[in-house]
């Protein structure tokens, strides 16, 4: 098996265009032409995860966190990502990461975490913006279903087909897509249109798209005080300091979340009137002026992303049943308490 049937298969769950503007997800290092020997699931690229790897076998690593995050003029091994560089390569190893395309997919990042907590009724704490786009184009009926049909494969949604226009053998088809999907919608379109230059239009949209977004919020089960809550998600994410505002004696039912560095949402889980916001990292000036509105929680980046290692593995053992992979055993988390 190639490494780019496993990248595929990644990337059809987590679209590299749906990672924010500051990242570098997708491939690292390497060839994805290469065969596969295995693959190693992680957080983070270290040294010591490359000799897991190289002792396993696997010559693919996964990871959520990039180990490039900006341009290098020279590799000399200066630091550890320079020195990860130059292992992976003189070991052949690929190495393929999914950071904000996975935060912002449905099933990603924090749809785990949820899952974890155990929350019902969950969607995106903040839907994704201008991300959208409307075709409309002309199709003789006799083809309309066949040019639908190739739309629909090429990844867009139906709205309508509107009624007829000036020619009684013409309807209009207008149809939302991801904007990252114009290019192979339009390919698609061409394709499948009996007219030579088919007459078409893309218009950008201002509605939300409900399929990616950042953040989850959500509902318990049951209300939980605060103090059982906050000892039960310690336990599940196995913290060792849950920092947390002052307790106010609420009872906690809806939640709010980001795993990683997530406190820009805080303001968004304050109008969604969250019982709970619970993230990664948080600022200490953050914390200031919030105990009326609902209870912090900051439990740590490494443990809120944790578990992104078993969506690598449902991910790929869905579509690739006989691949073989490894969870790293090794502790990535440069934080420790003492």
């Amino acid at each position: 098996m190639k490494i780019k049937e496993v990248v595929s298969a990644l990337e059809r769950f987590a679209p590299l265009p749906l990672q924010d503007g500051f990242d570098n997800a997708g491939m690292q290092i390497g060839l994805t032409d290469a065969e596969t020997t295995g693959a190693l699931l992680c957080l983070d690229v270290t040294e010591s995860v490359l000799d897991e790897a190289i002792s396993l076998g696997c010559n693919l690593v996964i990871s959520h966190h990039p180990l490039i995050f900006r341009g290098y003029k020279s590799i000399t091994g200066r630091d550890y990502v320079e020195r990860c560089i130059m292992k992976a390569i003189k070991n052949d190893i690929v190495v393929y990461s999914a950071h904000t395309n996975l935060d912002n997919a449905v099933g990603g990042v924090n749809y785990k975490i949820a899952e974890k907590i155990g929350l019902k009724n969950i969607s995106f704490l903040s839907e994704k913006e201008d991300s959208l786009l409307k075709l409309v184009t002309f199709v003789p009926v006799a083809q309309s279903e066949i040019v639908r049909e190739a739309l629909f494969n090429a990844g867009c949604g139906h709205i309508s087909s509107v009624g007829e226009l000036h020619r009684e053998n013409e309807l209009r088809i207008e149809t939302i897509l991801p904007a990252y999907k114009k290019s192979q919608v339009l390919k698609a379109l061409i394709t499948a249109h009996p007219y030579e230059e088919p007459a078409f239009d893309f218009y950008p949209l201002k509605n939300s798209w409900k399929q990616a977004g950042s953040g989850i919020i959500g509902e318990l089960e049951k209300p939980e005080t605060e103090l059982d809550f906050l000892k039960r998600v310690k336990k599940i994410f196995e913290v060792d300091c849950l920092k947390h505002n002052k307790l106010s004696g609420r009872l906690i039912e809806k939640v709010a979340l980001c795993g990683g560095s997530g406190a820009f949402l805080l303001p968004q889980a304050i109008a969604r009137q969250a019982d709970v916001f619970i993230t990664g990292e948080m600022k200490y000036h953050e914390y200031f002026g919030h105990e009326s509105d609902l209870l912090i929680a900051e439990i740590g980046h490494y443990e809120s992303e944790q578990y992104t290692k078993e969506i690598f593995y449902s991910i790929i053992k869905g579509l690739l049943p006989n691949f073989d992979l490894h969870y790293s055993k090794v502790n990535t988390n440069p934080i420790k308490y003492l």
